[in-house]
């Protein structure tokens, strides 16, 4: 009788090309979750290895430091003993060194920059300036100690001063473009979670308006959305020894709260909500320091009572992003929205909570026919027209939220639908670029 083999830790078993798992009384085909749980089981933890040769000499003196009076802050009850400690029992009670022993997380946090070859060989985070076309402006890389290095990256980021006038008043609000703590826990989140077996980089980059922090590996919770439902520690960490360490430094909130109040800052400032990518080897995160809708701000300002859910919905479509028809439904049962479609809600909201109809009207998507009616007439008013000309008239009568990529994107799927399904014009011209419509012969003016 064939038997099959136990499957090795951290290897689950397939059958045909398959996995499956025990799902109550019945097998079931494994989620990629699952089969990542599994398959991490047999991944030890990078950061707790033991780099052989290091010891205490390969760690910068400022970083550790550094590192004391941060523990201080974090465990004010023992900021008393912490002076008595010599510097290996210090890390050893900070949780960077095992039993005197130094570790990658320690080169990573407190290593001299000449250590870095015990744990990669290359930059460990870059940062990059760039203008509104993408180009390159400047640039700094940085090696350990993170611990000090994280100060230096979040020197070189223009932190420039924003004015923006609140609602019914006169006198403009003065911020800063990014919040601080915002931009130290997307940091520092990276620096805990990235992946160092990947050989990758952390990368910062500046914007005019936004920043965007990515680094390499899969963002374990799944959802970020989870994250800050759930409000508690993630289950699983990829460096936990690196996590608690850092911790222990003062740099992250193990308590689970970091991307939480990452939202809550940003929503406090009545700025849009970062914004998540999320790839199987990669997370990106973006912190945006404008106003994307001012209807979305003015919507924060006179509702200080709505969720957090009910704002990241609320984000997200100011962002033009779709959101689940039954979040879009209860919202709209909560008197907050109306409107037909998730995308053209975030007007209706404040017209509906400010009595701005004229402008929900002007930001609202009209019936199709009204734009191929539109089109029609203007056709046969002139006798023909290029497309520079149905762009002319069609823009200024699309939805205020649509981007210009979108509107020529609506006005060709408006003209397809007109030419080629119900036969009522026709390009006469060379090209699309050089079109030239008219009525058919069979639809004369």
């Amino acid at each position: 009788m064939f038997q099959v083999p136990p499957a090795a830790k951290g290897v689950p078993t397939s059958w045909n090309g398959h996995w499956y798992g025990r799902n109550g009384d019945s097998l079931a085909p494994l989620t990629l979750e699952k089969i990542e749980v599994i398959r991490n089981q047999m991944k030890s933890d990078w950061s707790a290895e033991i780099c052989a040769g290091a010891t205490l000499h390969d760690l910068d003196s400022a970083a550790i430091q550094k590192a004391r009076e941060n523990f201080k802050i974090k465990f004010p009850n023992h900021a008393h003993e912490v002076d008595k400690w010599d510097d290996l029992t210090f890390l050893n009670k900070a949780k960077v060194t095992k039993q005197g022993k130094i570790t990658r997380a320690a080169i990573l946090l407190l290593g001299k920059e000449e250590s870095r070859h015990y744990i990669s060989d290359f930059h460990l985070v870059s940062w990059f300036l760039k203008d509104a076309e993408n180009t390159i402006r400047d640039y700094a890389h940085f090696d350990s100690p993170l611990l000090l290095a994280s100060d230096k990256i979040y020197s070189k980021i223009r932190n420039s001063r924003y004015r923006y006038l609140p609602d019914a008043t006169l006198f403009p609000n003065e911020v800063d473009q990014y919040e601080p703590f915002v931009i130290r826990e997307a940091l520092h989140n990276c620096i805990a979670h990235q992946d160092y077996e990947l050989n990758g980089r952390i990368n910062v980059v500046e914007f005019p308006d936004e920043l965007l922090f990515t680094n390499v590996g899969g963002f374990l919770p799944q959802s970020v959305e989870k994250v800050i439902e759930q409000d508690a520690p993630p289950e699983r960490y990829r460096n936990h020894f690196l996590a608690t360490a850092m911790f222990n430094l003062n740099m992250i909130d193990t308590a689970g709260g970091g991307i939480r109040r990452m939202f809550i800052e940003q929503r406090k400032r009545f700025f849009p909500l970062p914004e998540y990518t999320l790839e199987p080897d990669r997370v990106e995160v973006r912190i945006f320091g404008k106003i994307l809708d001012e209807n979305f701000t003015r919507l924060l300002m006179r509702n200080s009572n709505l969720t957090l859910n009910d704002v990241i919905l609320l984000d997200k479509i100011q962002k033009n992003k779709p959101i689940p028809d039954q979040d879009a439904k209860r919202l709209k049962a909560s008197r907050l929205i109306e409107g037909r479609k998730p995308n053209y809600f975030v007007s209706s909201i404040v017209a509906r909570l400010t009595s701005q109809k004229a402008a929900y009207t002007k930001n609202r998507a009209f019936d199709k026919q009204y734009y191929h009616d539109l089109i029609k007439n203007f056709i046969s008013q002139h006798g023909e027209a290029s497309r520079k000309e149905i762009d002319d008239l069609l823009m200024d009568k699309l939805p205020d939220f649509m981007t210009l990529k979108q509107k020529k994107t609506k006005i060709n799927h408006l003209l397809t639908e007109l030419s080629s399904e119900k036969k009522v014009i026709e390009n006469v011209g060379t090209s699309l670029k050089k079109s030239k419509w008219k009525l058919t012969v069979s639809h004369p003016s």
